[in-house]
């Protein structure tokens, strides 16, 4: 089997916000929902994998365990809030009970399977399997409010049931065989628990409250046991107890080893910020590292030394958008790349080599905008400055702080007095009711070498917020910005020709420079050729337009006027056109659209820049590519291929990303000036629409080094899947 065109370089996502979403398993894979996927974090390693498909609940599943019956049968319960519970085996489902509203299962083996459910009732109900069928034997109360969690664990031939409840409370319940009857007398006075007593297949049970916990000051969403461990020819359960709360805490519970009681262990967790609380929790198969995924998504890790048990600290882990991502952007030295999402942040990662390993993987490492609104553009106007659009009609200019750019330097092992520039802030913070970071002076340290956690990223790699921007009326759409990072463009929603103008900003006094009135809808997306003489736009209206610009050498801000645009007579699209880009040598330009097609414009035949050729016309110089889908981004590599073709990257709303290669060609019609050259596997694409795709600016692999690197480019997605990945094609194969 030949090696695939593009290999997965890195891939950023987190889990989804709800609870119980997270699993650490035996082997040392951590499994999480994230958007309508589940991913697979080992932890430098992620994919995307589904092996079956049980449908069948009428309203969304919110829990799901597993068991195995025999060495070739799985018994699946899985909770939805249509308020039932079904049980699934490989073939189909074996039943369904409850009638009211399930949030967590879970299932366990006494002879034969033990179903445990907390609901809204504020109960447990325990089921057992009779007959092919489940059926309740025994309901637990006590809890005063929901039970978000259960969990099972086997110690000694006993059974040990843990719940917790939004009334902050953990308990945790014994279910064990009884034995002959005790004798009546006895010599010392002993405190008896009750005994809920039943029978299955014969035997007699009985289930005792074993503690009560109080620690937590919210509810509390997730409880997990520490797994067995394998000791000698046995398998020991230890009796702790991991708990996650809403108070942003997490909390390992045991019981003393003279007096039995069960006490707080170790309690870990967030100081401050602004996010609430843990949705879930998790321990490693050898029980030194805990996880917990909060609200927001973000997956939270600390680890403890072997020799200090009661010491754990927090550890690198893998972090992402919980929303989906909109826009994305390198650096322009292709040393990071920075994204925005409509989970209303502004994330920056940059790949990192650990100590004593020769792998590289990409971290974030700086948040640099925490907003109030859904992030929707970005554009870079400089190495450490950027503009960035939201649901709001300002745009915002962010600079980066000292302590981010001495950071990225001990990362990235780049020499700092290149780096810095002067009168630099420290960092940024943001005011309680503000949405502007403000910048910090002194008193704030840089973060060391390692990239930095998430309780960092929330409170100590803001950027400073430096100007504002005013001139839109409705809510940003689209950004760009020329290669001379001199001039921005933005644009914003638009129903009506007098909104959908462009406006023009200087990036040395951030004043307003022009407006470009051409379309009657939405601008989509802009790009300035690299040249940075001319400006193209795309709209929801069908049809593109080419600014250019008016003396580039001059002193005074040049301006730009209207040099070529298709109208509703002249449009090739019969669609929205989505993306744009262009050529390196500014020849050309790519349209791609809504009717699935993709072409390329320019002067054909000159063999000029598109603009230096006085009276000719700008017209398709391809054949109709159809892709197959909504085309809703392309970019085109700023490299050629070893055969002197252009290569193009396009991304299809299924979330499948295609290369292709394409020469000019005389023949405009028969379509052999296209030849599709790779695309993304199951595995590789986003499971929804690709929302942006952009090639680092430079040859080679960030990170690497070395004359063999000019072989390979790197293409950075942005999906509506909440998930951002880097590829690695080598062009010179292609």
């Amino acid at each position: 089997m030949a090696a695939p065109v593009m290999d997965t370089c890195h891939v950023s996502c987190c889990a989804n916000h709800t609870p119980n979403v997270v699993s650490w398993g035996r082997g040392g894979l951590i499994a999480f929902g994230t958007c309508n996927s589940v991913a697979l974090y080992n932890p430098q390693v992620l994919i995307f994998t589904a092996c079956a498909v049980c449908s069948g609940h009428s309203g969304p599943v919110c829990a799901v365990d597993a068991m195995s019956l025999s060495s070739s049968q799985l018994l699946v319960a899985s909770a939805s809030s249509d308020s039932s519970v079904k049980l699934w085996t490989c073939s189909s489902d074996t039943g369904k009970i409850g009638s009211m509203f399930i949030i967590k299962v879970i299932i366990t083996s006494l002879a034969v399977p033990v179903l445990a459910c907390g609901g809204d009732d504020s109960r447990v109900h325990l089921y057992v399997q009779l007959n092919g069928q489940f059926q309740r034997f025994l309901t637990l109360t006590g809890h005063e409010d929901w039970v978000r969690c259960v969990e099972w664990a086997t110690k000694d031939g006993e059974l040990w049931l843990a719940s917790c409840s939004q009334d902050c409370l953990i308990r945790v319940w014994r279910l064990f065989a009884k034995t002959a009857t005790e004798p009546d007398q006895q010599t010392d006075a002993v405190i008896k628990m009750k005994e809920n007593v039943f029978q299955v297949s014969g035997d007699e049970f009985a289930v005792t409250l074993e503690t009560v916990l109080a620690g937590h000051e919210n509810w509390v969403y997730g409880i997990h046991w520490q797994p067995p461990c394998v000791k000698g020819d046995s398998v020991d359960q230890p009796l702790k107890l991991l708990s996650a709360s809403m108070d942003k805490t997490m909390i390992l519970w045991g019981p003393e080893e003279d007096s039995g009681m069960w006490v707080e262990l170790v309690r870990v967790g967030e100081v401050g910020g602004n996010t609430l609380g843990f949705y879930g929790c998790q321990m490693s198969p050898d029980g030194f590292m805990i996880l917990a995924h909060a609200f927001h998504g973000a997956l939270h890790l600390w680890h403890c030394d072997s020799n200090q048990v009661r010491l754990w600290r927090p550890s690198v882990v893998i972090s992402g958008h919980f929303n989906a991502v909109q826009d994305l952007s390198w650096d322009p030295e292709g040393e990071f790349i920075i994204t925005v999402g409509s989970d209303q942040t502004t994330r920056l990662f940059t790949p990192w080599t650990r100590n004593g390993c020769s792998e590289i993987t990409w971290h974030e490492i700086s948040r640099p905008q925490i907003h109030g609104y859904d992030m929707q553009c970005l554009t870079m106007v400089g190495r450490f400055q950027f503009v960035s659009g939201a649901d709001e009609k300002v745009l915002r200019v962010f600079k980066a702080p000292r302590n981010f750019v001495e950071n990225f330097a001990n990362i990235s092992c780049t020499s700092l007095e290149k780096l810095l520039g002067s009168d630099l802030p420290e960092g940024a913070s943001t005011p309680a009711l503000g949405l502007s970071n403000k910048a910090v002076f002194q008193g704030m340290n840089p973060l060391n070498s390692l990239p930095p956690t998430e309780d960092d990223l929330l409170q100590n790699t803001l950027w400073p917020e430096v100007q504002k921007l005013y001139g839109h009326g409705f809510e940003m759409f689209c950004l760009a910005s020329d290669s001379e990072r001199t001039v921005v463009a933005s644009a914003c929603k638009a129903s009506k020709p007098e909104h959908a103008a462009i406006l023009l900003w200087s990036t040395t006094s951030w004043k307003q420079l022009q407006s470009l009135p051409s379309h009657s809808l939405t601008v989509t997306q802009m790009a300035f050729s690299p040249n940075g003489c001319l400006l193209l736009a795309v709209s929801r209206d069908r049809t593109w337009s080419l600014w250019r610009r008016g003396n580039p050498d001059s002193d005074t801000e040049a301006s730009f006027s209207l040099y070529a645009n298709t109208s509703k007579d002249t449009a090739v699209h019969a669609r929205i056109i989505w993306s744009c880009d262009w050529s390196s040598d500014s020849k050309y330009f790519v349209t791609s659209s809504r009717d699935k097609k993709v072409i390329i414009w320019g002067h054909c035949g000159s063999g000029v820049r598109v603009g230096e050729c006085e009276g000719e016309s700008v017209t398709p110089c391809s054949s109709v590519l159809d892709v197959g889908d909504s085309a809703t981004a392309v970019s085109i590599c700023p490299y050629l291929c070893s055969d002197k073709s252009y290569l193009l990257a396009v991304g299809l709303e299924n979330g499948t990303i295609v290369l292709y290669k394409w020469r000019p060609s005389e023949d405009l019609f028969s379509g052999a000036d296209w030849s599709r050259c790779g695309e993304t596997d199951a595995c590789q694409s986003h499971t929804l629409t690709v929302k942006r795709l952009r090639w680092r600016p430079r040859p080679g692999r960030a990170g690497h080094g070395g004359n063999e690197e000019q072989a390979w480019v790197q293409l950075a997605s942005a999906g509506a899947d909440h998930v951002v990945k880097i590829f690695n094609i080598k062009i010179s194969a292609l």
